[in-house]
């Protein structure tokens, strides 16, 4: 049977899909238009099973509070264009909310929750098909109590942070702007720990092994006494702390002050108490495998 022109657009305008999609879709459904959608459907559960396989290292981190829930989610695609798409980015933040209200233990358990008139997963898969690049959800993690969150760089870097404040504290327009200024502390200088105590003591016992080495090998030091060598090493394990520990590090905003000093001050300042609990910072694409693209071998193929 004929395919209007008005039915295609219809029915794009639903799905997303192309134009060719689209009227495929009409005429193999004969002009049935939930038949067609579920075509498409069906058609994007096997694209998605298609692109499963190709690597996804771009996409976007996202970071938000929601009623005193923060959520740190990471979404990867192929490519960093993906970022920039409307459809894309409204779905990693109705992610972001699911992970708020269902608090799913893993990522499988998150891809089971309900999304839409369907499922996470189902929502993916549709997202696929219209993107027509692979998706995945990587990770996320959710914290309940007063939080701070930032997202740089369109979702290169995001940062969820958690402290401890009364509620009067915490719901003034004071302590957001000193808990923006946290998370953008951690967004930009990476520490590992919140303060000295949290770090493992296997990890002290070997930056001592590797300083001591260091010192053992230096010409200078190495024949200087025990208990010097020792000082030495407190010095630059204290020079560690103040790299890695949050609370150690130099306020990027006013170098006169470490972070424990700025929070001690706004505390002061909003007549109570804060104290920072813990940190998730993500960065886009870490630790993943990088799709490495040969340019010219693919304008190569085109010509031939």
């Amino acid at each position: 049977m004929a395919i209007s022109a008005k039915d295609v657009m219809e029915l794009r305008k639903q799905t997303d899909c192309g134009m060719m999609e689209c009227k495929k879709a009409l005429t193999d459904a004969n002009g049935d238009f939930e038949k067609a959608v579920e075509l498409l459907r069906e058609k994007g559960l096997a694209t998605a099973a298609k692109k499963a396989g190709r690597i996804a290292a771009e996409g976007m981190v996202y970071a938000t509070v929601i009623e005193k829930v923060g959520v740190v989610l990471e979404v990867n695609a192929e490519t960093d264009f993906v970022a920039k798409n409307d459809k894309f980015v409204s779905f990693v933040q109705d992610l972001a909310v699911v992970v708020a209200n269902e608090n799913p233990a893993d990522v499988d358990a998150l891809m089971n929750c309900k999304m839409g008139e369907g499922t996470v997963d189902d929502a993916l898969k549709g997202l696929i098909l219209v993107i027509k690049e692979n998706i995945k959800v990587r990770r996320f993690a959710r914290v309940e109590g007063v939080c701070a969150a930032y997202i740089h760089g369109g979702g290169t870097h995001a940062v969820l942070v958690h402290f401890e404040a009364d509620d009067a504290v915490a719901a003034k327009p004071e302590f957001a702007a000193y808990g923006k200024d946290i998370a953008m502390q951690i967004a930009a200088s990476n520490p590992t720990y919140v303060r000295e105590e949290d770090v493992p003591a296997e990890v002290l016992e070997n930056e001592k092994s590797i300083l001591l080495a260091q010192i053992a090998n230096d010409p200078k030091n190495a024949n200087k006494p025990e208990n010097i060598k020792e000082k030495m090493v407190q010095g630059r394990i204290g020079k560690f702390y103040k790299e890695n520990c949050l609370v150690e590090q130099e306020f990027v905003k006013d170098s006169d002050l470490n972070v424990t000093q700025y929070t001690q001050n706004t505390a002061k300042e909003l007549g109570g108490e804060i104290k920072i609990l813990s940190f998730v910072r993500y960065e886009k694409g870490e630790g993943l495998e990088k799709r490495e693209d040969d340019f010219a071998s693919e304008v190569a193929g085109m010509v031939k």
